[in-house]
């Protein structure tokens, strides 16, 4: 018996002449792990909204969710729990124990069991430590922990996650994923789970569900799906490396590698490998950006988020600074906006000291940022409106609006945002850009073109400074990378160089070149090194 099935699905929204999802029809049995992929805008989030009723959107649906044979509206809300990518919004109290026992309390649990189950919970997701933390304190990788562990101790029998890890840096982002395939493993959970980080994903399901403008694309097993896609299809450029590395080689057998280990090793199996060249070195212009000895902490008695931080960015650079969750990278820019001042140190934008600009002399014509959340720059009711002062832009935009002006900035998919927002900064005319994770929910299309304008802006002469943790962005479009580590800038070099030297903050293309060749650390990269094996006379 199935445990989840979706029989004709069709829902769209209010006053939208196109449909949000057509004719969903799909099951999977109990305890499967299915990973729902599509561009942005496909419908992925608008599916598993649909699958909680709590937070099914207004607007219209025909068709039928059954759980167990039950309409998904008949079932007890704790059945069905769901795990956002923005733990900060769905977390309430003020202490760790207190969001552990927050859902049981409001279903009128007896307090002995509350006890309990918050004491096993926290045991397994090894909270013990922190089990007394004030939730503000506590990192974003913590905090999704917290979030994950708060649905998980009502006990539900299907999990839904919306790109859980879109906020977390490499490593705290292995771990979740890491704790949702143990998950899965002890307690036969049925998971139903959207990313655009799908490395590991992909790896760990059972089920892929394959989207294309809110009808079903293909739907199987990971390795047949991905197997039998067309290598010209755009979700290909999404897939984990080894997918990627399959449908550009030349295919020596039927069926996909999925991990980095079956990816190397089908290259040993059927490809002679050669090391990478190195590129040649750029020249910049000269220094618009510097932070010299800089410390801040944001409270006396804190220790110092920033220490004795220097960093240099040259006009027409593009620098990319990676680090952990609560390493500083946000707060690293906001000192270099002026928005925060450092306790010691020096901060110079075009060779001026940050503390000589007045008014708005800072924000035109000289220096702006692209916060995490860009919806905090949309203050009008259409595109065209926040869209007024790009007139200004001396060689005009360089790319295309015209679709969506019309629309409210709220109404656009991330990546649309992310275009809009951009647009709106480059009305001030800026000489530098801080970009504060500009691909977060970004499908791969998005963060494509998204790559390539910045690439253009940088041709331009803009020099840009992201802290991001897309290491698979960094690599493809920076021309030096960093790591942010107690405080400091360290490591600043070119991304071939600093990523073949990194273990964890590295490419997944990278760990499956290591030992086989030197200098690819994207899948292009590693295409280039590759000859196929000759058999019989001739490559297969």
């Amino acid at each position: 018996m199935a445990t989840l099935a979706l029989r004709d699905v069709c829902f769209s929204y209010p006053l939208m002449d196109t449909p949000a999802l057509q004719n969903i029809s799909f099951a999977v049995e109990e305890g499967a792990f299915l990973t729902v992929c599509g561009e942005t805008g496909c419908g992925k989030t608008t599916l598993l909204r649909l699958l909680k009723p709590q937070l099914t959107p207004k607007g219209t649906r025909c068709g039928e969710i059954l759980l167990d044979d039950t309409p998904i509206g008949e079932i007890s809300p704790e059945t069905v729990g769901f795990v956002s990518q923005h733990p900060e919004e769905q977390i309430v109290t003020d202490r760790v124990w207190h969001e552990l026992a927050f859902g049981l309390e409001n279903l009128g649990t007896p307090p002995e069991t509350i006890r309990i189950r918050v004491a096993e919970m926290a045991s397994y997701f090894g909270m013990t430590d922190w089990y007394e933390r004030d939730t503000a304190a506590l990192s974003g990788g913590q905090k999704q922990l917290l979030h994950l562990a708060s649905v998980m101790v009502m006990q539900p029998k299907v999990l839904i996650l919306d790109e859980p890890t879109a906020q977390l840096d490499p490593i705290a982002a292995a771990d979740f994923m890491a704790t949702l395939k143990r998950l899965h493993r002890d307690f036969s959970l049925t998971i139903v789970l959207t990313e655009h980080r799908l490395e590991e994903a992909i790896a760990a399901s059972t089920a892929m569900l394959l989207m294309e403008n809110g009808s079903i694309a293909a739907f199987g097993t990971p390795r047949g799906v991905l197997s039998a896609l067309d290598a010209r299809h755009p979700m290909v450029n999404a897939m984990p490396a080894a997918v990627r590395l399959y449908h550009r080689l030349p295919k020596m057998q039927a069926q996909t590698p999925l991990t980095v280990a079956e990816g190397k090793a089908y290259l040993q199996r059927n490809f002679t490998l050669r090391d990478g060249h190195l590129p040649l070195q750029k020249s910049f212009g000269d220094v618009v950006l510097s932070l010299k000895d800089v410390c801040f902490r944001y409270e006396r008695r804190q220790n110092d988020i920033l220490h004795e931080c220097d960093l240099t960015l040259h006009r027409g650079q593009w620098l990319c600074l990676l680090g952990d969750n609560g390493a500083g990278k946000s707060t690293l820019l906001k000192n270099a906006a002026g928005l925060l001042r450092p306790y010691r140190g020096k901060i110079e934008v075009l060779q001026k000291p940050i503390g000589k600009y007045q008014g708005g002399d800072l924000y035109y014509n000289c220096l702006a940022m692209l916060p995490q959340n860009v919806q905090t720059l949309f203050a009008r009711n259409t595109v065209a409106e926040e869209l007024a002062e790009t007139q200004s832009v001396p060689d005009g935009l360089p790319f295309d609006l015209t679709p969506f002006l019309q629309r409210h900035p709220y109404d656009l998919s991330g990546g649309q945002q992310q275009l809009v927002a951009l647009a709106k900064i480059l009305g001030q005319r800026p000489q530098i850009l801080l970009l504060d994770e500009p691909t977060k929910g970004l499908d791969a299309a998005a963060k494509a073109k998204l790559g390539a304008i910045l690439r253009g802006l940088c041709d331009r002469g803009i020099a840009i400074l992201t802290v991001t943790h897309d290491v698979e962005f960094a690599a493809l479009f920076a021309d030096v990378c960093g790591l942010l580590f107690r405080g400091a800038v360290i490591g600043v070099q070119s991304p071939i160089s600093f990523f073949s030297q990194n273990y964890f903050y590295t490419t997944a293309a990278r760990r499956i070149s290591k030992g086989l060749c030197e200098n690819a650390v994207t899948v292009d990269g590693l295409c280039n090194c590759c000859t196929a094996k000759q058999k019989g006379g001739a490559a297969e």
